[in-house]
């Protein structure tokens, strides 16, 4: 067997034409945009992730970087290397771009403040200086429960896991929200002001598993990479020249002070075997099958496949329009 290239999958179902791909992708946003959209460009923000990079070099290619409008949106709590990473991108794609901090938008409105009230009904000493996220028990070791913990590190560095209630776990949830629809909104903002359209980034893990805030990061006029598989989304990314940083920068929310994983807020494998676990369940592939792909026993599989599923009821109230009452009795 020959070695996959770099950020090439081994599982053979998810290797790409990368050529041929980006030629389908591009063409279709440049119909949409004429045809159903009538825009003349598109504006996106940069998170300095590999999405945001693969749809921004898509975004190019599709309409030239004239055409391309970028946000880059920090708050209190981001990496400072995702503004970096960001501002790689635009420069290598050569996309005009603009940082448009949130983080005082944000206090305004009370996101930090009402976050950490919740947090203090598990930890009543958070206070400035700490620092926390939200994780979630693998459902392969909990019986295929998602139970949430919160994690916290003191101003001295030690580090603390406790549970939370749901009501704390939910108020929590709701004032970081506050984060991705402050970020659609200045991104409709300058749509608005230039006539462009505002481009989603979700992959399909995100989109079919529901890793996305409704009216935040989930509302777009256009979604190019909804379909594709997140290794998928690397082979595409290295075809077109994304930073080799980026490349090579493992998937992060960057949403909470502490450094937080994919893995640990809400997939339960890395993006390479959840891929291949979502493929199986897709195409029907029996779960000893994919449990040789992935290393993972048979068990383990069906176990992340009910996830999936747990997931998806999540996600159908995340892409339901408003309901709209017709009149009928």
């Amino acid at each position: 067997m020959t070695t996959p290239k770099p950020h090439t999958p081994s599982f053979a179902p998810l290797v790409l034409d990368p050529a041929a791909e980006v030629e389908r992708i591009t063409g279709w946003m440049r119909d949409r945009l004429r045809l159903d959209l009538r825009k003349r460009g598109l504006v996106l923000g940069l998170s300095g992730g590999i999405d945001s990079s693969l749809c921004a070099a898509l975004a190019v290619k599709a309409l030239g970087a004239k055409n391309v409008f970028a946000l880059f949106m920090p708050e209190n709590d981001s990496d400072p290397e995702s503004l970096r990473l960001g501002r790689s991108v635009a420069e290598t794609f050569g996309i005009e771009a603009i940082v448009e901090d949130i983080g005082p938008s944000l206090a305004a409105m009370g996101c930090y403040e009402r976050r950490d009230a919740f947090i203090r009904e598990a930890v009543p000493e958070y206070e400035a200086g700490w620092a926390s996220k939200i994780v979630f028990d693998n459902p392969m070791t909990t019986g295929g429960y998602n139970i949430s913990s919160l994690v916290v590190r003191s101003p001295d560095g030690a580090m603390r896991k406790v549970r939370l209630s749901a009501g704390a776990y939910l108020g929590i949830v709701a004032a970081t929200n506050m984060k991705q629809r402050t970020r659609k909104q200045l991104e409709y903002y300058h749509a608005d002001r230039l006539n462009f359209a505002v481009l989603g980034t979700p992959n399909r893990l995100e989109y079919d598993q529901g890793f996305f805030v409704k009216n935040g990061d989930g509302a777009a006029d256009i979604k190019p990479i909804a379909h594709l598989y997140k290794s998928q989304v690397f082979q595409l990314a290295a075809h077109l020249g994304v930073p080799a940083d980026i490349l090579s920068r493992p998937p992060t929310t960057d949403t909470y002070s502490l450094p937080q994983t994919q893995e640990e807020f809400y997939f339960a494998l890395p993006y390479d075997k959840m891929d291949i676990c979502l493929y199986g369940l897709e195409n029907a592939v029996p779960s000893a099958e994919i449990a040789a792909a992935t290393g993972l026993e048979a068990s383990d599989v069906e176990l992340v496949w009910a996830d999936i599923a747990a997931k998806r009821k999540v996600a159908r109230y995340l892409h339901c329009p408003p309901l709209i009452f017709d009149g009928a009795k």
